[in-house]
């Protein structure tokens, strides 16, 4: 059994999510090119959004897809492994469009709450699927 017959949902996700960090952190560099900011955020608020929003990209994107890969070994229907990538990328979305556009708002909150869904249930249905093989 290969990689792609084992991980087939995931591994589109993990695709995804590594293109689009490039522009993500392609922003942040080009803003301190422009700005002359090497190191930290030097007081600059836009510097700073993008740093926060590639920072949480970064914080959340790679363990909400470590748990989507073992609920896909642990045998995760794949609609919710789809249903689930997809609420991760519509938060993701959601999060780094308004934190770098206006800061704050809603669509942050509601980011979150699509981001942290996935979060949630991919490892708590492997860790029932663990339970259900001891049982």
């Amino acid at each position: 059994m290969d990689i792609f017959s084992s991980l087939p949902v995931t591994l589109v996700f993990i695709a995804i999510f590594a293109l689009i960090q490039i522009p993500m952190t392609i922003a942040v560099g080009l803003r301190r090119a422009r700005s002359d900011i090497h190191f930290l955020d030097g007081g600059d608020p836009v510097l700073l959004k993008r740093m926060r929003a590639h920072g949480n990209f970064t914080e959340t994107v790679p363990i909400s897809l470590i748990a989507m890969a073992a609920a896909e070994l642990a045998g995760a229907p794949a609609l919710l492994l789809w249903i689930g990538g997809g609420a991760l990328l519509l938060g993701r979305g959601l999060h780094y469009g308004t934190l770098v556009n206006s800061g704050f708002g809603n669509g942050r909150a509601i980011g979150m709450l699509f981001t942290m869904t996935p979060m949630l249930i991919f490892p708590v249905y492997v860790l029932w699927s663990l339970l259900q093989s001891q049982s």
